[in-house]
């Protein structure tokens, strides 16, 4: 059985209502792309499932954070982290399908780990297949919302898997989304890419930056480009 909860250095995540648990990758995006927003930016993180990113991101950002999530048992949860959290008073949720939530104004910054196993095998549980699949939000409707939601010079980030990713990337020129930055993840140097955080804006760049990541050694230990990457969230580096 899955821990209840997930201890980072300076937020705890309760995650037994919540159908995706806290994942290495998750956390890797999240901890990407918390040096990358600039201070005081407006953002938004769409499919915020136990409020992960949302917190990652506020322990070292100074603006405004707002996330959105349909799944009513995931937004009950995601409510109780955010409150119990010490930036409670910057962070703001709201319950609801991102297709058809009108927010006041355009975010600066949109961030996303979507139900991105579009076309693969689905889980049993419908709460699974809600938070990992593309039934009720595809990749195509997710466009259009970070399209509708994110100020003209604004940028986005997003997680998913490699085999997904160049056909993401050409969905997103078809939208006049630009990419800007590519982090290619892989569990060990010995094994295939299968992770992709991207970072898109709607200024095309001359040069596009690709890393790639190993998250541990041949040894079993994490590497030491992932343990600066995490060091400011996991409790033991």
């Amino acid at each position: 059985m899955p821990n209840p909860y997930f201890q980072f250095k300076q937020f705890t995540i309760f995650q037994d209502q919540c159908a995706m648990k806290v994942c290495t990758d998750a956390c890797i995006l999240g901890a990407w792309f918390s040096e990358k927003t600039p201070a005081y930016s407006s953002i938004l993180d769409i499919g915020s499932g136990t409020g992960l990113l949302m917190l990652m991101l506020a322990q070292k950002h100074k603006g405004e954070i707002q996330g959105i999530e349909l799944d009513l048992s995931a937004y009950k949860q995601l409510k109780e982290n955010i409150g119990q959290s010490r930036w409670r008073d910057e962070l703001r949720v709201f319950p609801g399908d991102i297709r058809q939530f009108n927010f006041p104004h355009k975010f600066d910054f949109i961030i996303t780990n979507p139900p991105f196993y579009e076309g693969d095998l689905a889980a049993d549980s419908h709460s699974k297949n809600l938070a990992r699949h593309s039934k009720e939000l595809t990749l195509a409707e997710l466009l259009s919302a970070i399209d509708e939601n994110l100020s003209a010079e604004g940028s986005f980030g997003i997680l998913l898997p490699y085999h997904r990713v160049y056909y993401f990337e050409e969905l997103a020129r078809s939208r006049y989304f630009h990419l800007r930055e590519r982090l290619l993840v892989r569990q060990t140097p010995r094994h295939a890419l299968f992770r992709a955080v991207l970072h898109f804006s709607r200024n095309k760049e001359n040069f596009i930056p690709e890393t790639e990541l190993s998250i541990q050694n041949e040894q079993g230990q994490y590497t030491d480009e992932f343990v600066e990457l995490m060091r400011d969230y996991y409790l033991k580096l």
